[in-house]
């Protein structure tokens, strides 16, 4: 960012309309912060347990298991991947290359302009993987069958 700068939507290059970082960027995500600080802060204070999963009330019996044991929502796509190769270590390859196509990826993008507006075919990969990782988060929320 220091030594290109940011750019339009459009990914080229503008000199007009550029106004200094400091003071209107650091005042406003000051005041972001901020507020962001003050909303977690009460939701932390006042209410702890709102987001809190239902399950976690109910007494553990160490002698027997639940069947409903999901992960957080977050992981659901990596835990769908996992429970769909019956192979350990296939399905942990098949995890670790899932993450590191998604680590490749900018590696890959040589041109300067770093828009994706003249690029269908990327537009259409990335919802490609939007749409892959919705269903993947479905599936691995579902129970097992």
């Amino acid at each position: 960012l220091h030594e290109t700068g940011s750019n339009n939507p459009s990914g080229l290059n503008s000199d007009t309309d550029k106004i200094p970082f400091h003071p209107y960027y650091t005042i406003k995500d000051i005041l972001g912060a901020l507020i962001m600080i003050m909303v977690l802060s009460s939701l932390v204070l006042f209410s702890p347990d709102m987001l809190g999963d239902p399950d976690n009330y109910i007494p553990a019996n160490p002698l027997n298991t639940p069947p409903h044991i999901k992960p957080e929502w977050y992981f659901l796509f990596a835990y769908a991947i996992l429970r769909s190769i019956p192979n350990k270590l296939g399905g942990v390859l098949a995890l670790v290359l899932s993450i590191l196509i998604l680590a490749i990826i900018p590696l890959l993008h040589t041109a300067k302009q770093r828009s994706m507006m003249f690029r269908p075919l990327s537009q259409c990969m990335f919802w490609i993987l939007v749409a892959d990782l919705f269903t993947l988060t479905w599936i691995g929320g579902q129970p097992v069958e």
